[in-house]
């Protein structure tokens, strides 16, 4: 037998949900026919058949989640390779890694539970090692099992990360546990905008005149090797609010991009992403971060730098505000921005300097 593994899809994926099988046990498939689709941090990719052949055995039903080099198809022996196609490893039948099980829930690290009062633990389903004994002596009692239980019951049923939001847990864990952020804020007057101005492309481009007026923010840093690499193209990783998570897909070149191709490229990539049909290579690259918060609602914000980028911008939402103008209180329209870094690359001159042409290029009239 002969044994397709699930494929690295990019970006150093450890593993991928199933979301839909294309073929059944015993089912004859051709090169590059779909074998399945599987959910990845960011996308939806179906995996292709890498030879023609019998198909034997499949791993992984709908929801599990496979860990990348672990066996997806199993071929019969016999079938016809084309090397040219393969986007996983295939090789001989490989002893399953020792199986770790669990023979029952560990209850009473340290705690004192009496028979009765453990039974109805497992009666209502409540982990004695997740609540607080207040019995005499710590002793956990009938009535700290029944609160548990009724704020479990109130809570709602415990669910698993799936998708794009396991991936957004992964990932801020990963920058939270590296970027040393700071974040500098500021109001850009907008007044003298003319009605209907397109916001995000306005951001965009300004993003774009920041950067080439302070270029150590369009930065890419490994912090392994302790290297900066400065960037001279601008591509802006624009946040997408999909409903499921967050998706940030990439605009790409946009100091060198008129406004109307950018909004053209900005709804397909909105549309594809809420679709879920985004190109994995669309969701990588960029070397600063947009998120308009501010369609949504808040004013400043602590944004979260993903690495290896260094920066993010963040518009808050548009308002009203009495503000000095010419030497004299006026009610104009403000736009509120935050830049986070990370100070460990950045300085805060530089984030200043940064902030100060993103203000100055957002506050020139249309």
């Amino acid at each position: 037998m002969r044994q397709f593994k699930l494929p690295d899809l990019g970006e150093g994926l450890e593993e991928a949900e199933i979301v839909t099988w294309y073929v059944n046990e015993g089912d004859h498939v051709v090169t590059d026919q779909p074998l399945v689709s599987v959910e990845t941090d960011k996308a939806v990719v179906e995996v292709p058949a890498p030879l023609s052949g019998r198909i034997v055995r499949l791993f992984g039903a709908k929801g599990d989640m496979v860990k990348v080099g672990a066996a997806l198809v199993e071929f019969a022996e016999g079938a016809e390779q084309d090397p040219g196609t393969i986007v996983g490893e295939l090789g001989a039948s490989e002893p399953p890694a020792a199986a770790e099980t669990l023979s029952g829930r560990a209850v009473g690290h340290g705690l004192h539970v009496f028979p009765a009062v453990r039974a109805l633990a497992r009666k209502l389903d409540v982990d004695l090692d997740s609540i607080e004994a207040t019995g005499p002596g710590g002793f956990m009692t009938r009535a700290d099992v029944e609160r548990a239980a009724k704020s479990l019951s109130q809570a709602g049923p415990a669910e698993p990360l799936r998708g794009l939001r396991r991936a957004m847990a992964q990932r801020m864990t990963a920058a939270h546990a590296e970027i040393v952020p700071a974040t500098v804020t500021d109001d850009a007057d907008i007044d003298d905008w003319r009605k209907g101005e397109d916001v995000t492309i306005r951001l965009v481009r300004a993003i774009a005149a920041a950067c080439k007026a302070e270029p150590a923010l369009n930065v890419w840093y490994n912090s392994g090797a302790g290297e900066r690499r400065l960037i001279e193209r601008v591509d802006i990783g624009i946040a997408v609010d999909t409903g499921g998570g967050l998706i940030v897909p990439v605009m790409r070149n946009v100091a060198e991009r008129d406004a109307p191709d950018l909004r053209t490229g900005l709804d397909r990539l909105r549309a594809d992403a809420i679709a879920r049909s985004i190109p994995p290579g669309e969701l990588r690259g960029a070397t600063i971060t947009l998120s308009n918060f501010g369609m949504i609602g808040g004013r400043f914000a602590n944004l979260i730098v993903v690495p290896p980028q260094v920066a993010i911008v963040g518009a808050g939402r548009i308002a009203q505000r009495v503000v000095a103008h010419r030497g004299q209180p006026t009610v104009r329209c403000v736009l509120p921005l935050s830049l986070t870094f990370d100070h460990r690359v950045v300085t805060g001159g530089e984030a200043a300097r940064f902030l100060v042409a993103l203000k100055s290029d957002i506050e020139r009239p249309s």
